[in-house]
């Protein structure tokens, strides 16, 4: 999405327009993890929008996208295309994380299970996938019954109800099997690393290594001027690891990293939020101003 400053915004959410795609089998269009969102899937939006704009990028990413973001930029990635990055409800640690749908799903090895049993598509509303969805949502403490309070958790603030409602209607969209798996490493590792391929002699076919290569967040560069907000209910982008996200950050130019912290925000706050235009996006603005 390209506007007057040259913006490019990421959710990170996946296409129910995948299905177009109809020359690919299912099995090969569905095998990627946010590694190839990474490597891939960025870097083409990146060209794109250059190439029609002339102009170098202000990048918003919320949830998934700033994971995107953050990921590719620290590899060096658009480095040449990329004038500033906000990112909301950053998620590039989800060891802390508490949303219970998230936390059982993770620990229950859904992800591994259904790639186990060839489901490569993890459509929510699918009938296999469903099925898995159903028993995890018996478990005590998690309840499906709002699925929005069930994937992102149940402190959300100031969701204006009408823009939810539209939401839920959409949403959630499919996504690979694989990503859902590259999601619960990140989860039960605490790190952020590419994707495990679970065997050691895999992952040096992937990577030359037995163990999968680490995310350097430091490695951003230090003169990139930086927004992150975050909320202090958020059960996704928990606030013990936002602080570490901040913590490979520490080291960034002064000036050039603005943090801030809405104590009652939660996730889905961001971007269904009544107020988020007043307390949010007008602050994402000012900052687009200041670094043009």
């Amino acid at each position: 999405m390209v506007l007057m400053y040259g913006l490019l915004t990421l959710e990170g959410q996946d296409s129910a327009e995948s299905t177009l795609h109809s020359t690919l089998a299912s099995r090969d269009f569905w095998n990627w993890s946010w590694d190839e969102l990474v490597t891939y899937d960025l870097p083409a939006v990146f060209d794109f929008v250059f190439n029609q704009t002339g102009q170098k990028i202000h990048y918003i990413g919320h949830s998934q996208g700033t994971l995107i973001g953050l990921a590719s930029f620290s590899e060096g990635h658009q480095a040449g295309k990329l004038k500033s990055a906000v990112f909301l409800s950053p998620i590039a640690y989800l060891s802390h994380m508490t949303t219970a749908l998230g936390v059982v799903a993770a620990k229950a090895f859904v992800g591994e299970i259904t790639t186990l049993l060839g489901i490569a598509e993890f459509n929510p509303k699918g009938k296999e996938v469903t099925v898995f969805l159903n028993s995890l949502c018996n478990y005590p403490g998690v309840d499906c019954y709002d699925l929005l309070n069930a994937l992102t958790g149940s402190n959300n603030c100031c969701l204006n109800l009408s823009t939810a409602n539209i939401f839920l209607k959409n949403e959630p969209q499919s996504t690979a099997t694989k990503n859902m798996v590259h999601f619960a490493q990140t989860v039960r590792d605490g790190v952020l690393a590419k994707y495990n391929y679970g065997r050691p002699d895999y992952n040096v076919m992937h990577y030359g290594e037995d163990t999968p290569p680490l995310y350097n967040i430091s490695n951003i560069p230090h003169d990139l001027p930086i927004f992150m907000s975050y909320g202090g209910l958020d059960a996704l982008s928990d606030v013990q690891d936002v602080q570490l996200l901040l913590d490979h950050l520490k080291f960034h130019d002064v000036g050039k990293l603005t943090v801030q912290y809405i104590k009652n925000y939660a996730h889905a706050d961001f971007i269904m939020g009544i107020s988020a235009k007043d307390i949010v996006y007008n602050q994402v603005v000012q900052f687009f101003k200041n670094h043009q």
